[in-house]
């Protein structure tokens, strides 16, 4: 989980005065949540296959594009902007995985498995686990919020709670039944042992 160092007030008012068009305090939000998200980037990133061509940096920028193209995103406060930047990492890292497949086609000699570890000693393709959640959010749109906040997002469970506006307990039975839900519908597409 990223360290609280930046108080969630300050990145409260930066995110409502770039919201207002404040284009210098989309500058100052960066600089002042840019390592918290490094961090969660590396961490998505060593869950990877090792030599995956996506680098750290690259993860941050293209998340944090994506996240200041959302204008209409009534921004109540940093633990709701970290639950969404965990959307823009896991669609990152889905875009880039769909990009790797659609060269394979052209380029053969591409590896095509882009597997992500969701476990100890557990890995699954990351396309598979995209389809998996998607999934799970047509039926179970908040468990599947649960699943994406806390394994793309790092974030706790109080925090996860905060952003949904929901009980901590609420989001420990989301989390178990959102496990277990992926679970079997992943369980077909893991290779035998």
């Amino acid at each position: 989980m990223p360290p609280q160092a930046i108080p969630a007030a300050e990145v409260t008012g930066l995110l409502q005065a770039w919201r207002s068009g404040d284009a210098a305090a989309g500058d100052a939000l960066l600089a002042r949540i840019y390592l918290e998200l490094k961090q969660i980037a590396a961490s998505q990133l060593r869950r990877e296959r090792p030599d995956h061509t996506l680098q750290t940096t690259a993860l941050v920028s293209e998340a944090f594009l994506r996240l200041i193209d959302q204008r209409n995103v009534d921004w109540r406060d940093r633990t709701h902007f970290f639950g969404l930047a965990a959307t823009m990492m896991r669609r990152v890292l889905v875009d880039h995985a769909r990009a790797r497949l659609a060269r394979k086609r052209i380029t053969p000699e591409i590896p095509i498995v882009e597997t992500i570890s969701i476990g100890p000693g557990t890995e699954v393709e990351l396309l598979d686990l995209d389809r998996a959640l998607t999934a799970l959010a047509a039926s179970h749109p908040r468990q599947a919020r649960v699943v994406e906040m806390r394994f793309f997002g790092e974030m706790d469970v109080d925090q996860i709670a905060l952003c949904l506006g929901v009980s901590t307990p609420t989001v420990k039975r989301d989390w178990q039944f959102s496990r277990a839900w992926l679970n079997a519908a992943l369980a077909d597409l893991r290779p035998a042992p």
